[in-house]
């Protein structure tokens, strides 16, 4: 765990206030608690190390996981290449005070698949079940880190209690002896025993001259104390300094004070004792294990093809083995495989290297689950002489080797045209039907995008009830699904098809995502599942080509705000939009037409108005590589953006279907406002 955040539960346990611990690792990386369970029995963290794109060609790791070392986590790396499930290049190993793990990828692999296979299938992602045991009275007992930490809190506040305790016992007798010894001096009482030829009875004549004075001491004068006063040497009599003494134990009953109202008030003393050991010891001991949480990698969806399948259609054989047979696809060894026979009867089996699937094979290919895009469209006759059927449905979820049928299962059903479809594409068919009498139109078309996608065991719409020679493509079709709704899940900066996080649209052909991070860059990007996004993501949205940006931002070399407006150019490597000098910043990005800005001066032009900028009015459109223009000479202390005055008006009603363009442009409707603290 992290000392600083040891210290701070420590601190809110004792304002009785709500906290959280989770691990902290030396090694650094990223870390999922969502299961931590308090670190009890049960929990378990994820552990990962930390990957980022170099470029196209090379991935680098920078942190490992806790309990991995660089040499076991590049020996994983290795054998999963080996076993063809990665596809990498080389590795390089320029560790020295910092990790750094170089991959570097073959030509045309995907690095964002690529992380995720190294998260799925090598050492940099792991887990560790957690069970936190303690000594307590000679037993082992099974408790969470809440609990511990509350345990060692309360014993530290009595450490301190018993210390500051002790404190003030010493204080005391200090202050007991310092009284002592100003009485024995000042009031003489050393002379008392000038005359005494005993020890015993310079003890007594001590005792004696002390007994009108012991109502002013703390504690009743012991036979030790005289022998300590007898102790004291003439030099130190004769040069006694009685405002000095008295000074000194002023002192100490000050100092009993404070210890007294420590005592009082000992959660509080407590909680200033953690704050002073946080600021003594706590620089540099900063939170180094990133918190994140991660999302599901299937390894069957991320693993690289290291296989092939094939298949023998007339004896039912399907494996990686059958290398005499006809291919049918790349595959890995994790795989499920759909099959389909013309019976109507399919099955999911996993990969291997023979296997017998049954007779008549219509279909076999990589079988991705939970896939409801790939859509079969189907036409089946329902019994040996009974009419043809027709049906669209998608197959996601099976129980592997389950046999299963699409027909409604009647003896003598069979498929008679059978295609799929990976992006719900729905063809145009040409139905041949057999010559006989009184049968008018022997030719008829069929367009599959009339027919809706329903179940898998749906019966499907009858096509024709005569006899059927035979069913030929017209024309292939588009696909009837549209555009693939797209969400962005800012917990995980990962893009999703389940309505997590913010939604971006619907996507399909060539759309790209544009993504803009807070230190001034964008790039594009596109809509693939698979993608990894930066964790500085300011703007990630629908690229729209025609969109212009106005940005202000701080230009360090030449320490003045520039404006600057601009439409953003198709790039996959990220560009800057501001000065590329590390210190300057970017203050605010605006998608709104005629934004406005005000600025707020500062420092010694403090006294000055405020000034509104009309940014369309100020600045043209330009490149996104151009400088743009400075904002003000003065000193700034804020600038914010204010609600524009000139806005799109929409079309009128009245003339809305006319021919003529409208004399102003559509309302934006929804304008993005992104804003940087200063």
């Amino acid at each position: 765990h992290n000392f600083n955040e040891i210290i701070d539960a420590s601190i809110d346990y004792l304002l009785k206030k709500d906290f959280v611990l989770y691990p902290d690792f030396p090694t650094g990386g990223l870390i999922d608690v969502s299961k931590y369970n308090d670190g009890q029995r049960g929990g378990i963290v994820k552990v990962r190390a930390k990957i980022e794109k170099v470029d196209k060609k090379a991935l680098v790791i920078t942190e490992i996981p806790f309990g991995k070392t660089t040499s076991s986590l590049i020996e994983s790396i290795i054998k999963a290449n080996e076993k063809g499930k990665i596809k990498i290049k080389k590795i390089d190993d320029n560790t020295s005070a910092n990790v750094e793990i170089v991959i570097h990828l073959l030509p045309g692999v995907s690095p964002d698949k690529t992380i995720d296979a190294l998260y799925a299938l090598t050492d940099c992602e792991f887990s560790i079940s957690p069970n936190t045991c303690v000594i307590t009275g000679d037993k082992p007992s099974f408790m969470g880190v809440s609990e511990i930490l509350r345990y060692s809190t309360d014993n530290t506040v009595r450490l301190l209690k018993t210390e500051l305790e002790i404190r003030l016992k010493e204080l005391q007798e200090e202050w007991h002896l310092s009284s002592l010894e100003r009485i024995f001096i000042e009031e003489k009482i050393y002379r008392d025993i000038e005359e005494c030829e005993t020890w015993e009875a310079v003890i007594r004549a001590i005792d004696e001259g002390l007994k009108p004075f012991r109502k002013r001491l703390l504690r009743e004068v012991t036979r030790d104390d005289i022998i300590q006063l007898t102790e004291i040497k003439i030099k130190r009599i004769s040069k006694y300094d009685s405002k000095k003494a008295d000074e000194h134990i002023k002192g100490i009953e000050s100092e009993i004070e404070e210890v007294k109202n420590h005592l009082g008030n000992i959660t509080a003393f407590a909680i200033n004792y953690f704050r002073q050991i946080k600021k003594k010891y706590g620089k540099g001991k900063e939170r180094k294990t990133e918190i994140r949480s991660f999302d599901t990698i299937l390894a069957s969806k991320v693993v690289a093809n290291n296989a092939k399948l094939y298949i023998n259609y007339k004896e039912g054989f399907i494996g990686t083995g059958l290398k005499k047979d006809e291919f049918v696809c790349d595959c890995s060894d994790i795989d499920d495989i759909i099959v389909i026979r013309k019976d109507g009867g399919y099955l999911i089996t996993k990969v291997a290297d023979k296997v017998f699937v049954g007779n008549d094979i219509l279909y076999a290919q990589v079988f991705l689950k939970n896939d409801e895009r790939t859509i079969y469209n189907i036409v089946y006759q329902d019994g040996k002489d009974g009419p043809l059927y027709v049906k669209r449905c998608a197959i996601t979820g099976l129980t592997r080797d389950k046999e299963y049928n699409l027909t409604k299962g009647l003896p003598g059903s069979k498929i008679v045209y059978f295609s799929a479809n990976p992006n719900g594409e729905a063809e145009v068919i040409k139905v041949h039907h057999k010559p006989r009498q009184r049968l008018k139109k022997l030719i008829f078309e069929f367009d599959f995008g009339q027919l809706g996608i329903k179940g898998k065991s749906s019966m499907g719409n009858i096509l024709t009830k005569n006899p059927v020679h035979r069913i030929t493509l017209k024309e292939k079709g588009l696909s009837t699904l549209g555009g693939r709704k797209i969400w962005f899940d800012d917990s995980v900066f990962r893009l999703n098809v389940d309505g997590r996080g913010t939604y971006l649209g619907e996507f399909g052909g060539d759309d790209k995502l544009l993504v803009v991070t807070k230190d001034g860059y964008f790039r594009m990007a596109g809509f693939d599942l698979s993608n990894h996004f930066e964790e500085n993501i300011l703007i990630i949205e629908k690229y729209n080509p025609g969109k212009v940006y106005s940005v202000i931002y701080w230009d360090a070399e030449q320490d003045y705000y520039y404006v600057k407006r601009f439409v953003l150019e198709e790039s996959e490597k990220p560009q800057c939009f501001i000065n590329e000098n590390p210190e300057s910043k970017l203050i605010s990005i605006t998608e709104v037409e005629y934004p406005r800005f005000e600025i707020h001066f500062g420092g010694k032009h403090k006294s000055r108005d405020s000034e509104i900028i009309e940014v369309a009015e100020f600045i043209g459109v330009k490149s996104y590589k151009a400088k743009g223009k400075r904002l003000t000479s003065f000193m700034v202390d804020n600038i914010r953006e204010i609600e524009p005055v000139v806005k799109k008006e929409a079309p009128d009603p009245a003339t809305e279907n006319v021919d003529e363009e409208p004399q102003h442009p559509l309302q934006h409707n929804d304008p993005a406002q992104m804003k940087l603290e200063l």
